[in-house]
Order: C-alpha cells, then structure tokens, then sequence
C-alpha cells in the first residue's frame, strides 16, 4: 500500500473514532506512520483530507444501493431496497454515524457542509434512478429531483426518526406498504 492510501485510511480512522473537530494532522501522522510533513504532501490541509474520504464514502454508499438493485423489479421495489440500503448505511458505516453524531451535538460547520453533500449526492443518486424509471415507462413523468427529495426524507423520518417519538418501529413491510399505497401509487403511469 502506497503512503497515501496509508494517510487516508488512517484518517478515516481518525475520523470515524473521534470526529472531524477532534482529528488533527498529528494523530492522523501517528496513526499512519508518517510524518506529519507526509501528509502535507497529499493533502494541503485536514479540509481536503476529510473531502476525499467523504467523497469516498459516497462512492462505498452507491455501491452498496447498487447491488441492492434487481432488473426484473419495478421501480418501486427497487426504490425501496435502495433507499432502505442507504439508511442502513448511515446507521453502520461509522464514519458516517459520527458525523451525524458531532452535527448534532457540536453543530462543526465543516461537517455540516459535507451532511449536506452527502445528502445532495443521494439525492442526485435516487433522481437518476428515477429519470431510468420514466424513460422506461415505468413511472410518469414527474421532476426526479423533487421525487427524490420527497422519499428521501419521507424514508427517512419512517426510519430513524419515528422510533423517537413513538412507543414502537415501524417494520420494513409497514414502510413498504406504506410508500407502495401513496407515493409510488402516484407515480405510476
């Protein structure tokens, strides 16, 4: 493994066990090996260090909803799987995890900006699915960025955020059913 692979796993690292406010050059020096100097190398600062591992997050993200993706689905069991893909990676990815954790408790406006890409990224992901699903016809035409938008957040409160202000969670097939009897509903042709 090359020098800079090296600084960039050992930030991730860095990262994900004490957040971005917390990492500095040094412990992502000791961590990899290097001298600090090393780093600078690469990397002109700890803002674009974090960028590209943020940036590489994204990418393991996409990957992963890829493989959830079945060709003989319709687009609404493949919305699903995707969408529940991408929460379940922002609940075990640990890099991912922390950011969310440090956004909340210490408001780090760096790791605000990246939230914010990572979520315009899926964004982005699920509107491309979406303008393939109207160009087969298999949904009407809408705004795939709205749409995306729209499930984004809606499978996102059904899934993390329901559990806190009621007393039990909603199962997969609730959810399932839920967006195949509104949302997807309305989206057919």
């Amino acid at each position: 493994m090359d020098r800079r692979q090296e600084i960039l796993e050992a930030a991730s690292k860095s990262f994900s066990f004490f957040g971005y406010k917390a990492t500095t050059m040094d412990q992502v020096a000791k961590i990899a090996n290097v001298g600090k100097g090393t780093i600078y190398t690469f990397f002109s600062n700890k803002e674009i260090l974090f960028q590209e591992i943020v940036v590489k997050m994204i990418q393991e993200m996409k990957t992963a909803a890829d493989k959830v993706i079945a060709v003989d689905q319709p687009f609404q069991e493949n919305a699903h799987a995707v969408l529940m893909k991408v929460l379940e990676f922002r609940e075990v990815h640990l890099l991912y995890a922390k950011l969310l954790e440090e956004e909340k408790e210490l408001r780090t406006p760096a790791v605000k900006h990246m939230l914010i890409r990572i979520e315009q990224e899926i964004i982005s992901y699920v509107a491309e699915k979406i303008t393939i699903a109207v160009d087969k016809g298999e949904i009407r035409e809408c705004e795939p960025e709205l749409i995306a938008y729209l499930l984004l957040k809606a499978y996102f409160g059904f899934v993390a955020d329901w559990g806190a202000t009621h007393d039990f969670e909603l199962s997969e097939e609730k959810i399932a059913s839920l967006f195949q009897d509104t949302i997807f509903r309305g989206l057919l042709p």
